[in-house]
């Protein structure tokens, strides 16, 4: 058996662009936390392996998905809102709030590393610096 807590988690950058913290892990997937600061907009992907659910938390944003059959949705992100992203869906997020936009995230099976996600072209022009440093904790969002 496992417990976690988000203020003491390991913290990091997903390929993508978000702050992450990671909360749990296991055989059959794995959890985080993710915060998405006013104004970013995450790099579009989709996964070679995985399946992701995300909750919000807290602050609002919105995702843009696209099916492998072509369906394409735009989804609004609100405290509350539960989305999947299925495997082979191409997908952005972008945070449209004046406060960061937070979920968990659990992936299934576990996230492989960051390879995992194939970068490609979404709706929206990218905004996210990822040249912050991975694991430095220093540079994290204190508030998320």
């Amino acid at each position: 058996m496992k417990t976690s807590n988000v203020e003491t988690a390991e913290r990091g950058r997903s390929p993508l662009g978000a702050y992450v913290r990671f909360l749990m892990d296991g055989p059959h997937g794995n959890m985080i936390h993710s915060t998405v600061p006013p104004e970013m907009v995450g790099l579009a992907c989709r996964f070679r392996t995985i399946d992701e659910y995300w909750f919000v938390l807290s602050g609002e944003g919105e995702i843009w998905r696209r099916a492998m059959d072509g369906r394409e949705s735009i989804t609004r992100l609100v405290p509350g809102v539960c989305i999947d992203i299925p495997l082979g869906t191409a997908f952005q997020y972008r945070c449209s709030g004046d406060v960061p936009l937070v979920f968990t995230c659990t992936a299934l099976p576990p996230w492989p590393g960051d390879d995992e996600a194939v970068i490609m072209d979404g709706p929206w022009i990218p905004r996210a610096n990822l040249d912050l440093g991975a694991s430095s904790s220093s540079q994290l969002p204190q508030h998320a």
